[in-house]
């Protein structure tokens, strides 16, 4: 239209609009866009309103002004190609005109996720891949990893990709997560990472295809909320998503990007996860804190995830509410932390998150960047009271001295030797060995894996020691219903003593190897089922030693109550009995007390364990060694050849060989009673 036409019609149109206005009834609107076809150009549109009219620009196109759209033909407004205007429009991807406008071509590795008229994003499907690789065993694990590597595959590289039901996939994902999470396994630092990053991708090439403006999901180990934003412009203002442990406070313009980047949706994701917690429990190498402090874990994880592709900087901080697993007395016992994957493979660092506060239930953190993130505690080390520690080495020093003299009695004196007896040395034996590397390496901890082996060599001891007082009830069990001198075998009672404790290790070991060792002591993990790895068995030899004795008492009384008893060995077997009894409460009232050792602080169980495990090889002396006839008529041996005078010597000894004559009638069981 030249610009005469253009005056002409504007003159026209104030000329009817102001009869109109004057008062004159007759008015009747006059479709200007049917008098003047070519009014708007050929690729816009004209519309009639009632009394005016306007243009639009067709589908894929744009005015070169501010109006982009809409405009009057008298404002000399132009609609052009919106694929020759901006070169960008598509990002990484090629602008094609299409039947309702413009139509994005994604190249391969980035993707629209199936909205021909959105800018192109990466699209890594790589870690779908590597997940394939490394999961091989669990084949509903495995169907969702193809599920998920073929979608995206789909999405990023095929010319006419198709779009995926979003509801479906997020249910299979938080699935497959709680089989991952489930059975109480320990994950390390790698596989931690590795499914975190497993997550965060899933999340994003599901989000963009729900169903819903939010999503809340609860399963056994996963709680999600999701909240989704579809159309024309931008979201802005705050957003809230909340979990039944954590509460996230963002900005939508943080959440949608820069407009270089943005896909033509945004999407807000957080995950909190019910167990994992206990895998991250010991991953602080990224952060420094003092010998004195000590971390633990005081919040579930949690996931945030964004449409951002660029959240390693946030211009505006987001905001985390955690709530506590422990309560904590003190402000400056929290830490806001987030994964780092790259750390040593993983591990919790305090880089961009700040505390701003904390409560006795709740910590609020502020973090400059998205990953996963939890609250840490930190425990102020009680160290033990000077009294204990000099208890604990004087008490085992003299438990190990009075346990060396117990090996070398029962091992070079001949006279004593029996399988009663020889168990006697192994348990004394087992003691001795868990004592001396309690003594000297319980505290090491600087080193983690010597750390670990010390806890292994202690729970395998201290099982044989258990093992071996097993053995004697049993014995004595025998001796009484079955036959007299009734005795195990060498072979068998060394698999019994030592074979047992090393396979309960040994697949402790491989069921948990993380088990062994803590940050404060070089003993087994107490906060989880692992403790059993240990007291399991010693319950158990516990009972069946109970049983065996309630046994032996019943029949030595029945024998006492026979016609014709045979006096003298059944009062040797009573006097065995009751040592054997006494020394049952030894070691079982010991590791009692010892399931309530090694807590944050010392307790009175903690006194009462540290007096009995010192004094154990003491007792096991009196017991089986002052209060034992034959043992002491031995020392009393040994003590006259090497200081009392030649003459009492040669006198004490003929008498004494005398004596041994005597009784070598009546030795049947190579003992004497107490």
């Amino acid at each position: 239209m030249t610009t005469r036409e253009l005056l002409l019609l504007a003159v026209h149109l104030s000329l009817v609009m102001s009869e109109c206005k004057l008062g004159h009834t007759s008015c009747i609107d006059s479709d200007k866009c049917k008098e003047y076809s070519s009014l708007c150009g050929q690729n816009a549109t004209c519309v009639n309103t009632n009394g005016s009219f306007h243009c639009e620009c067709k589908n894929g196109f744009k005015t070169s002004g501010k109006k982009m759209q809409r405009f009057k033909p008298f404002e000399r407004e132009t609609c052009r190609d919106v694929c020759e205007m901006d070169k960008t429009i598509c990002g990484n991807g090629t602008c094609h005109k299409g039947k309702d406008g413009y139509v994005c071509a994604c190249h391969a590795g980035f993707s629209n996720y199936g909205n021909k008229s959105s800018r192109c994003v990466e699209l890594n499907c790589e870690v779908f891949m590597n997940a394939l690789n490394q999961q091989e065993s669990d084949p509903y694990v495995t169907s969702v990893l193809r599920m998920l590597k073929g979608s995206c595959l789909n999405l990023s590289e095929s010319e006419t990709p198709t779009s995926l039901d979003g509801d479906e996939f997020l249910e299979r994902l938080l699935s497959m997560i709680d089989r991952l999470l489930s059975g109480g396994t320990v994950l390390d630092n790698k596989q931690v990472s590795f499914i975190l990053s497993l997550v965060e991708s899933s999340l994003g090439l599901i989000a963009p295809f729900m169903s819903k403006k939010r999503t809340q999901v609860s399963k056994a180990h996963t709680e999600l909320e999701l909240l989704l934003f579809k159309g024309p412009g931008f979201p802005q203002g705050p957003a809230t998503l909340s979990t039944k442990h954590a509460e996230l406070q963002i900005q939508w313009e943080t959440a949608a990007g820069k407009n270089s980047t943005y896909p033509g949706f945004t999407a807000l994701i957080l995950l909190s996860y019910s167990t994992l917690e206990n895998s991250t429990n010991r991953s602080f190498s990224g952060i420094k804190v003092t010998k004195e402090i000590s971390l633990q874990m005081n919040s579930k994880v949690v996931t945030v995830k964004v449409s951002n592709p660029d959240t390693a900087a946030l211009q505006v901080p987001v905001t985390l509410t955690f709530n506590h697993l422990q309560r904590t007395d003190k402000a400056n016992d929290s830490i806001c932390v987030y994964w780092d994957s790259e750390a040593d493979g993983g591990s919790w660092s305090t880089d961009g998150c700040d505390t701003l506060h904390s409560g006795a239930n709740y910590t609020l953190c502020s973090c400059k960047h998205l990953s996963s993130f939890a609250v840490l505690m930190a425990l102020h080390d009680i160290e033990d009271p000077y009294e204990m520690k000099v208890f604990t080495w004087v008490g085992l020093t003299l438990s190990l001295v009075c346990l060396f003299v117990c090996i070398l009695t029962f091992a070079l004196i001949r006279s004593i030797q029996s399988p009663r007896n020889s168990i006697h040395l192994h348990l004394c034996l087992s003691l001795f060995v868990a004592n001396l590397v309690f003594l000297c390496g319980i505290t090491r901890t600087e080193n983690q894996t010597g750390c670990a082996v010390v806890a292994g060599l202690l729970h395998y001891f201290y099982l044989a020691a258990f093992c071996w007082m097993c053995l004697e009830g049993i014995q004595l069990f025998r001796m009484v219903v079955l036959v007299f001198n009734i005795s195990f075998q060498t072979v068998r009672m060394m698999a019994v003593g030592y074979g047992v404790p090393a396979v309960i290790v040994a697949i402790s070991a491989l069921v948990n190897s993380g088990g062994y060792g803590t940050e404060k002591n070089c003993w087994l993990n107490l906060e989880g089922s692992f403790r059993w790895s240990f007291f399991g068995p010693v319950c158990f030899i516990i009972t069946v030693n109970i049983f065996f004795f309630f046994v032996t008492v019943c029949k030595l009384a029945q024998k006492f109550s026979s016609l014709n008893p045979d006096l003298d060995n059944l009062h040797k077997i009573k006097a065995f009995t009751i040592t054997a009894v006494a020394q049952l409460c030894v070691l079982g009232t010991t590791w009692i007390f010892g399931c309530f050792q090694f807590g944050n602080s010392p307790s009175a169980m903690s006194y009462v364990f540290t007096i009995l495990n010192s004094l154990q090889g003491v007792l096991l002396f009196v017991m089986h060694c002052l209060l034992y006839k034959p043992v002491r008529d031995e020392y009393g041996k040994i003590y006259s050849r090497f200081f009392a005078p030649q003459k009492m010597y040669s006198v004490f000894t003929s008498s004494q060989s005398s004596k041994a004559q005597n009784s070598k009638s009546s030795k049947n069981t190579g003992e004497s009673g107490i």
